[in-house]
């Protein structure tokens, strides 16, 4: 069951010739989610072999151009292609204003309805679900209104232990009652707890984004026992006082949020342009956090099922 996140871009706000703007695309059991959409997200999108039209909704974390400008000729191309499924759009306001204004100007009428939402920066809440997994935002500092994105699997459907199906003789009803988490009763009276007979397959997984942001205890708690965190690290440690006049984090902030999160694995980006070799960014942010990782553009970074194992 696939659970992976893959960088289409991991630049700043300033250009350059080789990197390209904040966009993340997960894989969650072959549902596509898009994570920001800055400049040139749909050819990137094509260059990594995703489809567009097979994204499920996108999240924007806020109203910055190298997260957001490549938004536009993404949903015109997929009016191009006949898009019919409606599609979730969650991004600060006032960005629904924003597209109407545009695709009216542009006298556009698209062939699928953009169900927009409006994320609301300074809370902790949860914004999406479908049967595998949910959503919730993450409150952000940054010089404008943001959020992060954190998506988390549901838990599984509970299993029942084959040793406790012999050694009680259980029969389909009792086994369909005890997978909806309900406790059993023998023919003898006997109760047996819910826990003493089933257990869970697997342990959910874990995606958090966390995009321009100052660093934030706040951020770690909501994100604590995170499977993979991705956390801007714009500046090194030297440029700290210029990180915070600019809304940014340095590489030793965002270690010290995946350690204070117990974050499995850290993945750093948003690299300013001064630096020409991040190879440094990510060794500063290792002597912190070990386990920190640049997000290089075009590579995925999967989270592998943890299965559990029925205690007998």
């Amino acid at each position: 069951m696939t659970f992976e996140v893959t960088i289409l871009g991991n630049s700043s706000a300033r250009p350059t010739a080789n990197k390209h703007h904040a966009a993340h695309v997960l894989n969650v059991r072959e549902q596509f989610f898009l994570i920001d959409c800055g400049e040139g997200t749909q050819a990137q999108l094509m260059r990594y072999g995703i489809a567009p039209a097979r994204i499920r909704a996108i999240f924007i974390s806020h109203l910055h151009g190298d997260h957001l400008y490549g938004l536009f000729p993404l949903l015109s191309t997929l009016n191009l292609l006949g898009r019919k499924t409606p599609l979730p759009l969650f991004a600060p306001e006032p960005l629904g204003e924003l597209l109407a204004n545009v695709f009216r100007r542009l006298e556009t009428e698209l062939s699928y309805e953009i169900q927009y939402t409006p994320v609301d920066t300074r809370k902790n809440c949860k914004i999406f679900e479908n049967k595998t997994m949910e959503v919730w935002t993450i409150p952000l500092r940054h010089r404008v209104p943001a959020a992060g994105y954190l998506f988390r699997e549901k838990e599984p459907e509970l299993n029942v232990r084959k040793t406790a199906i012999e050694t009680y003789g259980l029969g389909v009803v009792q086994i369909v009652a005890a997978k909806r988490g309900e406790a059993i009763t023998l023919p003898d009276g006997r109760l047996l707890p819910n826990e003493a007979l089933t257990y869970r397959p697997y342990a959910p997984r874990s995606y958090a984004y966390c995009s321009d942001t100052l660093y934030s205890a706040k951020v770690a708690r909501i994100v604590q026992g995170v499977d993979l965190l991705y956390h801007e690290a714009t500046y090194a440690m030297a440029e700290k006082a210029l990180a915070r006049q600019r809304g940014h984090s340095t590489t030793l902030q965002a270690a010290k949020v995946a350690s204070m999160a117990g974050a499995d694995k850290l993945l750093i980006g948003h690299f300013s342009s001064r630096y020409k070799d991040e190879s440094l960014l990510e060794t500063e942010a290792r002597t912190l956090f070990p386990n920190t990782f640049i997000a290089c553009e075009g590579k995925t970074f999967s989270i592998p099922l943890k299965r559990l194992q029925p205690e007998e």
